[in-house]
């Protein structure tokens, strides 16, 4: 279904979820970052290898409207742009796709489009949530088929009232150029044990203007409500029901079609119990249901222009259920579990599509057994291990292909050991680990491309991805001074590349990796801070002596801000270097290399303004200088919206925003 741009939705911003920290390592408080307006790559905490952000905070560039926009404020994640500001899709050092494990409440809502139109990011609006955490590389074993190149959790925390008080929340509104408003409404009622909790938002943009005034076909309108109700009938007990719809529609630059739908249906439950005994810590138990329901079509949102109409729906139900437990023995801190995920995938089309039944065509299945365990070797170094193995079953139901009811079984072991480091005389921590993950081809991989390793009996050919990475890294903290990195270098077996032409293959080869990201910091007086932070990804397919496809460029970004009690005031130039590393017509599902890119630099600056402890203006201005510009990682513009069909989508242009807050 389309959306009225004259539809109200209710806008709510659920403060209330839980938090628990993705390894047994993980730090103990939130980090703090700049008072008003981040900018700056921060919250880095175990020595550089996780990274905690506050996605209620406001961010240069505009504040993000989905995950994919709000990751790319973060070092070492890209893009591949297909939609102008919204609906792209991540990378992290390179890698893309279920590479990247990403996680909304500790559960996975996998999107449906068989291009990821409807990427799974696509489906998170960050101010829903209260902490979003991110963990570099294969560095847990916790989560069904955990991803190679990072984890990434958007989680909320349960409600929590002081003494006296029965609701609470916060209200944010966004205005910027070219039609962008945002609506973000937070209310919770209730007492400590029990609470009702309602999250909703909706966010809306009108086509914008590249650096040299050029439209670009890239509106949308996206809306999401939750309800959550809390319950905790002893102390140490907690129970939350959720319950949850969103739709939306987008505007494509870089496609054939648009999106007009982008339905999702949520439904689920958490239980936790605390303290049990000394060996037994807690108990954590959770299952989610999510329905996406997706639909394209090129008459809705752009001109037919005399040519067939087209519609696709897609739909992906997703089932996940996680029972955890937290052990202490001895000096050991253990958390055990098992997962299972089910998720089937199905397709209609035609104009009159809604009178058709639905074709299921894939259906996924895994069970997952993991351990992960630290202990303090002594004061000075921690040990870090985990294991995990799962069971994967994948079935091919497309009656109109040779593998019809076949299925494809898999045992995909995955591991990883770090040694944890704290120097107090040096103000420094450190880290190194290694770690192996074996990779079960997903949808897009055996489902989308017509060959596989060159025969058409894809489902079968694709092998199994197996990435062995080393992770090293540290953090030194001074009175004034600050700095970090974090570096990898991996071998990837079997690395998943799609190879385009007149069909699309999808073919294995070997692969080495290797890159990181580094950031320093300075206070210049009380008042002015500055930091500067970098990441660079490398890559090279060994089977074909090629560059590996889709790596970004260098990247920096340089920050200098006034931080006083009330106002602060901040610049953000961002400079991102040619690329000369590339392989044409090479890449994943959703883009591929089109050639060397150019570098280039924008510059923004931003300004806040605290009233008192509840109510917040923030005002910036993105690339200034109205800097014509395009990113690496693109696609090529469509020419049934105005382009040739050879230029790449260019970004925005120089935009405005305001952001203000209200909290209660």
């Amino acid at each position: 279904m389309s959306i009225s741009k004259n539809m109200y939705c209710p806008l709510a911003m659920m403060v209330c979820s839980i938090l628990y920290l993705p390894s047994t390592h993980a730090v103990d408080q939130i980090v703090q970052l700049s008072p008003i307006v981040s900018t700056a790559e921060q919250g880095n905490m175990a020595n550089g290898l996780i990274v905690i952000r506050d996605p209620k905070q406001p961010t240069q560039p505009i504040p993000s409207v989905d995950g994919a926009a709000y990751l790319q404020n973060i070092m070492g994640f890209n893009a591949v742009k297909s939609a102008g500001m919204v609906n792209s899709d991540i990378t992290f050092r390179g890698m893309f796709g279920s590479r990247i494990k990403v996680l909304s409440d500790y559960s996975e809502n996998l999107g449906a489009c068989g291009g990821r139109m409807d990427a799974p990011t696509s489906y998170i609006s960050p101010e829903r949530f209260d902490q979003m955490i991110v963990i570099k590389g294969p560095e847990t074993v916790r989560f069904a088929n955990p991803g190679s190149a990072a984890t990434v959790l958007f989680d909320r925390k349960p409600v929590e009232f002081k003494p006296d008080q029965f609701y609470k929340g916060q209200v944010s509104t966004v205005m910027g150029s070219f039609g962008r408003l945002d609506h973000n409404i937070d209310v919770a009622m209730g007492e400590n044990n029990h609470y009702l909790r309602l999250n909703a938002n909706r966010s809306v943009s009108d086509d914008y203007q590249d650096g040299a005034g050029k439209a670009v076909h890239a509106h949308w309108e996206k809306w999401n409500t939750d309800l959550a109700l809390g319950w905790r009938p002893y102390e140490n007990t907690w129970l939350e029901a959720t319950a949850g719809k969103a739709n939306g529609q987008v505007a494509y630059a870089g496609r054939g079609m648009d999106g007009t739908a982008f339905a999702r249906d949520h439904l689920g439950l958490r239980v936790q119990q605390q303290y049990i005994d000394e060996i037994l810590e807690k108990i954590d138990f959770q299952i989610n249901y999510n329905f996406n329901d997706h639909v394209m079509d090129n008459y809705g949102l752009r001109p037919l222009q005399h040519k067939m109409a087209m519609t696709s729906n897609v739909a992906r139900k997703t089932l996940n259920q996680r029972l955890e437990l937290t052990t202490r023995f001895g000096d050991w801190h253990v958390q055990t579990g098992l997962d299972h995920q089910y998720n089937s995938h199905s397709k209609r089309g035609t104009r009159a599509y809604r009178q058709l039944p639905r074709q299921k065509d894939m259906s996924f299945e895994s069970y997952g057994l993991f351990s992960e365990a630290s202990k303090a070797l002594s004061e000075q170094h921690k040990l870090v291990l985990g294991t995990r193995v799962d069971a994967v079953s994948v079935k091919d139901f497309r009656a109109t292909k040779q593998t019809f009811n076949q299925k494809r079984d898999q045992t995909l072991p995955s591991g990883f050991l770090r040694l944890e480091s704290k120097f107090p005389m040096l103000n420094s921590t450190t880290y190194i680990g290694i770690g192996h993950v074996q990779r079960m081809p997903d949808y897009w991989e055996i489902f989308a491309p017509t060959f596989g390793n060159g025969s058409p009996n894809v489902f079968n050919t694709v092998k199994v991805e197996k990435t062995t990475q080393l992770d090293v890294g540290y953090q030194y903290q001074g009175e004034r001074v600050n700095h970090w990195a974090s570096a990898y270098l991996g071998y990837v077996q079997n690395f998943i590349l799609t190879q385009y032409g007149a069909s699309t293959n999808a073919m294995n080869v070997n692969a080495k990796i290797a890159g990181g990201e580094w950031g320093m910091g300075y206070a210049l007086t009380s008042h002015i801070q500055t930091d500067v932070s970098a990441m660079y990804a490398w890559g090279e397919n060994t089977t074909q002596r090629r560059a590996l496809p889709q790596l970004a460029p260098l990247e920096a970004r340089v920050n200098l801000r006034y931080v006083a009690d009330q106002y602060s005031f901040g610049t953000l130039w961002r400079v991102v270097a040619a690329q000369h590393r590339y392989s044409v017509k090479q890449g994943n599902i959703v883009g591929y290399d089109l050639g060397p890119s150019q570098g280039f630099a924008t510059w923004s600056i931003n300004g806040a303004y605290r009233w008192n402890n509840d109510v917040t203006l923030a005002l910036g201005i993105d690339n200034i200088l109205n800097k014509n510009y395009s990113e690496h990682l693109n696609k090529l513009g469509n020419a049934n919206v105005g382009f040739s069909g050879t230029e790449q989508i260019n970004n925005i242009g120089r935009n405005y925003w305001a952001r203000i807050e209200f909290k209660f």
